[in-house]
């Protein structure tokens, strides 16, 4: 594996295309994000919220996002995607600390976020940054194949 530096910024308009298709590249692996294929790339581009949005950059290629969801109620749901091939390689070790900045900046008191179950590496990524477990929703996701999966709710206070 070549050892590529990424960087993260703020998302900006030439994003959205890159972004939608890094979603549904995602979505196509059926199991780390609740959404499955078919993804329609023109529309999840042209309504993806840029405001709140960090992505992780290589050379000029998305390779990963974070996007903190604020709520009026003080507390921010963040959503995290990473392609397969940059998995492992610290790209969400770099993302959770930005967004974890951008939600203080923003005055938000608090980040949660649902994980499936049996996501171990990303439960254990977001328990590395002091997220802690505050629930499981049993059977609350229904997938394409017909499987009922279980969600983990994890909080972290600001």
């Amino acid at each position: 594996m070549v050892n590529i530096p990424f960087q993260i910024r703020p998302a900006v308009d030439d994003d959205r295309l890159p972004l939608a298709l890094l979603f549904a590249e995602i979505a196509g692996e059926r199991d780390g994000i609740a959404t499955e294929p078919p993804v329609d790339i023109e529309a999840r581009a042209a309504s993806w919220t840029l405001d709140g949005t960090l992505v992780a950059v290589a050379g000029t290629e998305i390779v990963g996002s974070l996007h903190i969801d604020s709520s009026p109620f003080g507390f921010g749901e963040i959503g995290m995607a990473v392609g397969r091939e940059w998995r492992g390689r610290g790209v969400g070790s770099a993302l959770l600390p930005e967004a974890i900045e951008l939600a203080r900046e923003r005055g938000l008191h608090k980040l949660s976020l649902g994980v499936f179950a049996h996501n171990r590496a990303a439960i254990a990524l977001y328990r590395k940054f002091g997220f802690a477990e505050e629930g499981r929703r049993i059977k609350h996701y229904r997938r394409a194949s017909g499987e009922l999966w279980d969600s983990i709710e994890m909080g972290l206070l600001l």
